[in-house]
């Protein structure tokens, strides 16, 4: 999507992100709480767009809210390391986050835009709040502030006296993104932003986000977004989230052409594209369900729905093949070094037993057996 800004004494990309060895998980109702974020670690270069995909209740919308310092219980971060241009945050029991990080270093661009902003509030009141909360200004400079952005945005003026209900579903999603990055965030977090536009307003959020990173409104972004062809066109790189792990990070041409981790390329081929070449290969879908968080299966997590399961992967964490920008957690490309996943050996029919594994449809996610309400994994 974007060039990366390499750093002028070296000519590499300068590091934007660290974010190493982070643990979150939601309260159970007994002493099994869903660890939905697993030891991940994610890596993110100034002026680079990393996209995170998986299936529902993967855990990409919960990794969104730890990076973005927006977990609230019953979602609750064990422990982890954030570092975002240089500045580094413990994360976990008994540390606490400046306020000032929230909004300047890192913020976060919600999914819903109805359900971000009042609908008795217009745009302007929501400016000055936002603004007052985190920047300490002046309404007039609040104002004045949106309205220069909303001008080099391209949106119309009369946004800012609107109320929510007076604008289409795609200039308030565009909106919301302008009120999020009001205060320069260093990295923008944009949990699922185009789920409910229609093609044309995601375009033009994409390209609206395109713009921003460009002229350095922020410095980098993390696009999580079930749409992997989506994905393909807006990132740099894609991490393809499984059962509250990392299973594997490419660049996002590599990861559509030449996945290297089981579930990457099972999770393609149950995908439509708007390609010419769709009509001529037929979708799979991928059999079984994510399992059960509270009680996640030894090995891979993957191996009861893999047609390339190995013996050990049912006992052993699969090594990590490759650096930490781009790698597969598996054994299969540990033993395979520069091959593509065999597509006609993706899935396996019989998943053994399910007793573990629940539905992720409509209604149910990874803690209906730890009593926790659904929809919060993400």
């Amino acid at each position: 999507m974007n060039g990366f800004r390499p750093d002028p004494g070296t000519g590499r990309p300068t590091r934007l992100l660290n974010a190493t060895n982070l643990v979150a998980g939601y309260a159970g109702t007994g002493s099994s709480d869903v660890i939905a974020v697993d030891d991940v670690s994610v890596y993110l270069d100034e002026g680079e767009v990393l996209g995170i995909a998986g299936e529902s209740g993967c855990g990409k919308t919960t990794l969104g809210s730890v990076l973005s310092l927006t977990a609230r219980p019953p979602l609750y971060v064990r422990s982890g390391t954030l570092e975002i241009d240089g500045k580094v945050q413990q994360l976990g029991q008994g540390h606490k986050v400046p306020r000032t990080w929230r909004g300047s270093v890192v913020s976060m661009l919600p999914q819903g835009a109805m359900n971000s902003i009042s609908p008795t509030m217009r745009v302007r009141h929501l400016v000055v709040d936002v603004m007052r909360a985190h920047g300490g200004v002046s309404k007039s400079e609040a104002l004045d502030r949106a309205s220069d952005r909303v001008k080099s945005l391209g949106l119309p003026a009369r946004v800012i006296d609107g109320y929510p209900h007076q604008l289409s579903g795609g200039m308030r999603q565009r909106v919301i993104t302008m009120i999020s990055t009001l205060l320069n965030p260093r990295l923008l977090i944009a949990d699922e932003p185009t789920s409910a536009l229609d093609v044309s307003s995601q375009k033009a959020l994409i390209d609206m986000l395109k713009q921003m990173l460009d002229t350095r409104i922020m410095s980098g972004v993390i696009f999580i977004t079930h749409d992997l062809p989506v994905l393909r066109d807006v990132s740099n790189r894609i991490a393809v989230m499984y059962a509250g792990r990392i299973a594997e990070i490419a660049d996002a041409a590599d990861i559509v052409d030449m996945p290297r981790h089981p579930y990457s390329a099972a999770l393609l081929n149950a995908v439509l594209t708007p390609d010419l070449e769709t009509r001529k290969r037929r979708i799979h879908g991928i059999p079984g369900s994510p399992p059960n968080l509270a009680k996640p299966p030894d090995g891979c997590r993957f191996h009861p729905r893999c047609g390339l399961a190995m013996p050990e992967c049912s006992t052993t964490t699969p090594p990590h093949v490759g650096n930490d920008l781009v790698y597969a957690e598996c054994f299969w490309a540990a033993k395979n070094p520069g091959m593509a996943v065999p597509v006609a050996q993706l899935t396996v029919e019989d998943v053994g037993d399910t007793e573990d594994l629940v539905s992720t449809g409509a209604g149910t996610d990874v803690h209906r057996d730890a009593g926790l309400p659904a929809g919060k994994a993400g």
